[in-house]
């Protein structure tokens, strides 16, 4: 019998978008925990940056990273170089303008979740800073998957040979690039009082390229 597969059958990925991952420097992870600290430590700062009520979250306390703080801690020049990279590795080509629309810090507690939504501008990202060490059970035990705490990214629909979900589980020092279209969602988690924080942001590139 002829054997028509051989070793150069090779698996291809021509649809949908590109998600990148990449490691916080852990002196910018501290210097985003100890803003954040700072922050919550001032109820008029908080009262002032509060974002909750722009974002989808259903979360307790949302609220933007102001921009000399990004400038000066490094914040904005880790997504600007982040994003060049990624760009550079999925199309070859360089961005020559990145534009950061806002980034901010979601502070998230036990059973409060964040439902699918997409952000604005051509970019988008999240990284963590804190998650709790027990992010809980499933209430049946024989749940095999176990999605508490995780992050949900969703694009297309159910097909043959084709996920439409991706899921992150988080962990402190991750950071994920992505389009703002895609929609995600993140879901709650129990039996902890601890804290599950993440940064996240919009930002624009090169018209051109977004068009693309």
């Amino acid at each position: 019998m002829t054997n028509f597969i051989n070793d150069e059958l090779e698996i291809l990925r021509p649809f949908g978008p590109t998600i990148a991952k990449v490691k916080m420097p852990q002196d910018l992870i501290d210097k985003l925990n100890e803003y954040t600290e700072s922050v919550l430590s001032d109820q008029n700062k908080q009262d002032e940056l509060n974002y909750g009520n722009k974002l989808a979250g259903n979360v307790k306390q949302e609220f933007v990273i102001e921009k000399n703080f990004a400038e000066k801690s490094g914040w904005g020049k880790f997504l600007a170089e982040g994003v060049r990279e990624w760009v550079f590795k999925t199309n070859n080509k360089k961005i020559t303008q990145f534009n950061i629309i806002n980034s901010w810090i979601v502070r998230q507690f036990q059973n409060e979740y964040n439902p699918s939504h997409w952000h604005s501008g051509h970019v988008s990202g999240v990284g963590y800073l804190k998650v709790p060490k027990n992010l809980g059970e499933t209430s049946q035990n024989n749940k095999t998957v176990n999605n508490n705490g995780k992050l949900e990214m969703i694009h297309g629909s159910k097909a043959f040979l084709c996920k439409p979900t991706f899921r992150v589980t988080p962990k402190v020092g991750d950071f994920y690039f992505f389009p703002h279209y895609l929609m995600h969602a993140v879901y709650p988690f129990s039996k902890s009082e601890d804290e599950r924080r993440s940064v996240s942001f919009n930002a624009t590139v090169d018209q051109s390229l977004f068009n693309e």
